[in-house]
């Protein structure tokens, strides 16, 4: 490979990595090349994507970005996953693939400068996605301020109330 090559691959790598929400380092040894494509797929429907690198160059394109501490993962059959929005998503993706390929390993990830390990990112992917998280925070703050309208509402309520039964003694008397 080119000197030229290898700056353009190591500028474009560079580019993903400071784009990047959460990228994850795994060892693809013994996958086949059907298995990666199917992998590939499935990350991009989360708007992530998978790539293959010289662990130099990988070294390289992290330099200077919040994902400099990776450096010490690139060894051996290396795969990058990067994602640009939901770090839960790919995070997902990869636990599941790793039930179907036992031979495909999770080194590490890292999300917002902090290196997370294997287990880390398990517990991560047993998160609910971002939406049914949204929608969970949403029915908790409408539930505090329809209680508030409850209680509110209960006064004038139960005043009619009690002014419905003073008519009705008065009209029994």
């Amino acid at each position: 490979m080119k000197r030229e090559e290898k700056a353009s691959i190591v500028d474009d790598l560079n580019g993903k990595f400071s784009k990047a929400k959460i990228t994850i380092v795994a060892d693809y040894r013994g996958m086949t090349v059907s298995a990666l494509e199917g992998l590939r797929r499935e990350l991009k429907k989360s708007n992530s994507e998978i790539r293959v690198a010289k662990n130099t160059l990988l070294r390289r394109a992290v330099q200077g970005t919040s994902f400099e501490a990776m450096g010490e993962f690139f060894k051996g059959s290396t795969v990058v996953a990067i994602s640009y929005d939901d770090p839960v998503a790919p995070a997902k993706v990869l636990t599941g693939f790793l039930k179907d390929h036992p031979s495909f390993e999770i080194r590490s990830a890292s999300m917002e400068g902090r290196t997370l390990t294997s287990e880390d990112l398990v517990s991560l992917a047993s998160l609910p996605s971002r939406e049914v998280m949204l929608g969970n925070l949403l029915s908790v703050m409408n539930g505090v301020s329809t209680g508030f309208v409850r209680v509110l509402n209960g006064v004038p309520t139960k005043m009619v109330y009690l002014l419905n039964a003073v008519s009705e003694k008065k009209a029994q008397v």
